[in-house]
């Protein structure tokens, strides 16, 4: 499909999904997808609120029920642990999760945050459904959205948002494409309204003119301060960072990802 400037794919679908693909489409994802046809919630956190399990996700993960569970007891699928249920302390935003490496690391790594990933490739949305139908509770805190990623920036209320990441986007490498980059004057205006002080906007790609591109976007942009103090600072990947399928691509093929980072003001 054609791309329309600020979108942020190119074309959706790759290979054909398999049956249980599409299963899993049908049945797991309306029950994780945001509703943008309701109002966003003044507070986000509300999202991640413990809910039972629907029939449906009952009997397509009946086999996969944690020991302690029972059919008799499915609340257990896709809820808050007792530890977490109601204490989501904030939000976050991954826009373009590809393969799901780095949102299932940091949704475990961070129990208390909640997470929205964003991913409108078919077959990236694929394999992060597919690794929560093998372990039901790590969707405990994660909540997705298989479709443009501007719709999620005008649906979310402003100050909502404790960080957003944007990990390797289409770089559109041609000239005559860049205006088709996701990161533009006009996303980071998003990003300024939903970032809450002292949020972290993060941004790492491994081509040389997207970064120069949006370090002058941030450079323009009086909302956000850049945190890097020395060049070493944006050459190291981020703390935990788990690393992705693209950036290890990337670097066989001798390009170097920067790990950019900025603070809202």
């Amino acid at each position: 499909m054609p791309a329309r400037q600020g979108a942020f794919f190119g074309r959706r679908k790759g290979r054909p999904l398999r049956e249980q693909q599409r299963e899993l489409f049908a049945a797991l994802l309306p029950e994780l997808q945001l509703d943008l046809s309701r109002p966003a919630p003044r507070d986000l956190r509300g999202l991640f609120a413990a809910r039972p399990a629907s029939p449906t996700r009952r009997d397509l993960f009946a086999a996969r029920l944690p020991p302690q569970a029972s059919l008799s007891n499915p609340g257990v699928l896709f809820t808050a642990p007792a530890a977490l249920a109601g204490t989501v302390e904030n939000v976050r935003l991954e826009i373009g999760f590809g393969g799901g490496e780095h949102l299932l690391h940091e949704a475990a790594r961070r129990p208390a945050s909640g997470f929205i990933g964003i991913e409108p490739f078919v077959n990236g949305m694929a394999k992060m459904l597919a690794a929560l139908a093998a372990a039901p509770q790590k969707a405990a805190n994660i909540r997705l959205y298989h479709n443009d990623a501007l719709q999620i920036l005008n649906w979310l209320p402003a100050n909502s948002l404790a960080g957003i990441d944007i990990f390797y986007p289409d770089p559109w490498p041609k000239k005559k494409h860049w205006k088709r980059r996701f990161i533009n004057a006009g996303t980071l205006e998003h990003f300024a309204r939903l970032l809450q002080s002292g949020g972290i906007l993060r941004f790492a790609s491994d081509i040389d003119s997207y970064i120069n591109q949006v370090l002058q976007l941030m450079r323009d942009h009086k909302a956000f301060s850049w945190a890097a103090e020395t060049a070493k600072d944006w050459q190291i990947p981020y703390n935990a960072w788990p690393g992705t399928r693209y950036e290890a691509k990337a670097r066989q093929a001798g390009r170097k990802p920067a790990y950019l980072t900025f603070i809202r003001r």
